[in-house]
């Protein structure tokens, strides 16, 4: 297939965007991210909504650890997002180059984000685990991510690592979803344009915010159970007296986590934190859409012009 120039422009902006809307909602990440590791019964629970996680880090002096792990959070953002959508972008027109056809269908589609995001969650699995175990820690004792994972075995660093792969079908779900609604608004765009050199087609910006907020809030409301019990298998162990936040390490299993929620918190548990959750998501998604959508053109100019500049000295060299 040669050098694959619209993927690498699909992932170069994918991963931008995942950079930028990670650092602008990390605070909200956090604070969402420790109140869904604590399992206790209602009369124990340290934190009744997630307002009290931001209360906790305001009276405690502590606001700047809403940002602890941000580092590592953004190299695993940046990662998993670049290797996501070259893998997604570079699947997708494979299957159409040995298939013929000019469009892909939605079983196909899932079938391509699946293997994308498969790809992405084995690569980036220890910056994942580690990045949420600094964000549960307590306020002010976040560790790095060289002690975080030094400190940790091999099968700790992919603590999660199964559910991870069974959470493939949340992107693949939002993907599909935000793809096929793209396609339908660019037909009707394409309707009435015509004559135009062929290059990677870019929503405008506020079409691309409410579709990938809507595609984000469907795959989040599907997949939340799994989502939650992946937080407290990788979360880190409470510093404090009496219940833990999380199941202890060697016990650090899904059947743990499962029964864990269900003894404490009863069925309504599975679901606890969804609405901070989807807004953290659905946000957070968007936002990352949205600014591929407008980056994806220029960094297809560039490449292009690099692409040609490379070949120009390639054919300097040659004659030489």
């Amino acid at each position: 297939m040669g050098f694959d120039l619209e993927s690498l422009s699909d992932a170069t902006s994918g991963a931008i965007g995942a950079l930028v809307s990670t650092t602008i909602l990390y605070p909200l990440d956090t604070c969402k991210t420790k109140y869904q590791a604590e399992v206790r019964a209602r009369h124990q629970q340290k934190y009744r909504n997630i307002s009290d996680v931001l209360w906790e880090a305001i009276s405690t002096r502590q606001v700047l650890s809403l940002y602890q792990g941000l580092g590592t959070k953004n190299l695993q953002s940046f990662i998993s997002q670049f290797i996501y959508f070259y893998g997604y972008s570079f699947f997708k027109r494979l299957y159409l180059q040995k298939s013929g056809n000019k469009s892909i269908g939605t079983r196909a589609n899932l079938i391509v984000a699946a293997a994308a995001g498969a790809c992405t969650v084995i690569v980036t699995q220890p910056l994942d685990t580690a990045s949420s175990r600094m964000q549960t820690s307590e306020f002010g004792k976040s560790k790095g991510l060289w002690k975080s994972l030094s400190e940790s075995t091999w099968s700790e660093a992919f603590d999660g690592l199964g559910i991870s792969l069974l959470l493939t079908s949340n992107p693949s779900i939002q993907y599909t979803v935000f793809d096929q609604l793209k396609q339908r608004l660019l037909r009707r765009r394409l309707k009435r344009e015509t004559g135009k050199e062929p290059s990677p087609e870019a929503l405008p910006a506020f079409s691309a915010f409410f579709l990938g907020a809507l595609s984000k809030c469907v795959a989040t409301f599907l997949t939340y159970p799994a989502i939650r019990c992946k937080v407290m298998l990788q979360a880190a162990e409470s510093d404090e007296d009496g219940i833990n936040q999380a199941p202890q390490r060697n016990k650090n299993t899904v059947s743990d986590a499962l029964c864990s929620i269900w003894k404490r918190e009863g069925p309504l548990g599975f679901y606890k934190g969804i609405q901070a959750q989807i807004l953290k998501t659905v946000l957070s998604s968007a936002l990352l859409l949205m600014i591929k959508e407008k980056i994806t053109k220029t960094s297809w100019v560039l490449l292009l012009a690099l692409q040609k500049i490379l070949s120009t000295t390639h054919g300097r060299l040659k004659s030489a």
